[in-house]
């Protein structure tokens, strides 16, 4: 190799050195700023591998839609039973819903938690920092997550509330996660018909859409 060559080489690497420590400050310093602007009820970063909390995030989102989910097919197939003459039964229509909601909120977990832990078992640690990073990165999510969390609350709170001898029935506990089924499965439609319906499925310039694949 020639002497100039190998003076350049030496050159660049000294720089690049001594840029270092400077381009680990912005790089925490940016860490920092993305954690308190961009994130709802988690801490994001701007890059995957340092995303924290990787398994609780995960593990919420997949149990929250397995909730919702569940509570929307229960609600459904009480429907259409009721629609069905030889099927029908008598008696006020809250109790069987709640009942039914709160059943397949149960199931919807239990399903989703069972489908988590097969599709994750033995991946490393960085993929899990990555789907749960993807999913804070995620402007479609994001804005799903706040409407199926704001109706499950409200759900929650209705359902707590909710009086009648037929509802007292199922049990507090039972009538509050079936509120909440409801009440999450109504705001994950809400969210469906403002986005997609009224939106076009596009958000503001500069703003990321859904991404299916994670």
């Amino acid at each position: 190799m020639a002497p100039v060559e190998l003076d350049s080489i030496k050159q660049k690497a000294k720089e690049w050195f001594e840029d270092l420590p400077r381009l680990q400050i912005a790089r925490v310093h940016s860490t920092q700023y993305t954690t308190t602007s961009m994130s709802r009820f988690f801490p994001h970063t701007p890059y995957a591998e340092d995303q924290p909390l990787p398994y609780t995030i995960l593990t919420t989102h997949v149990l929250t839609r397995g909730l919702t989910t569940g509570s929307l097919l229960g609600i459904t197939l009480t429907s259409i039973r009721q629609l069905i003459p030889s099927l029908h039964r008598p008696g006020p229509n809250l109790p069987r819903v709640l009942l039914a909601s709160s059943t397949g909120s149960i199931l919807g977990v239990g399903l989703m938690a069972l489908a988590l832990g097969g599709r994750m078992y033995g991946r490393d640690r960085i993929e899990w920092h990555d789907r749960s990073w993807r999913l804070l990165e995620n402007k479609g999510q994001m804005e799903m997550d706040d409407w199926t969390y704001i109706g499950m609350g409200l759900g929650g709170v209705g359902g707590a509330v909710v009086s009648g001898a037929a509802v007292r029935s199922l049990g507090r506990n039972r009538a509050v996660l079936g509120g909440m089924g409801v009440g999450g499965a109504l705001g994950m439609l809400g969210e469906v018909g403002w986005r997609v319906g009224l939106k076009g499925g596009k958000f503001p310039e500069g703003e990321r859409g859904r991404e299916r694949n994670l």
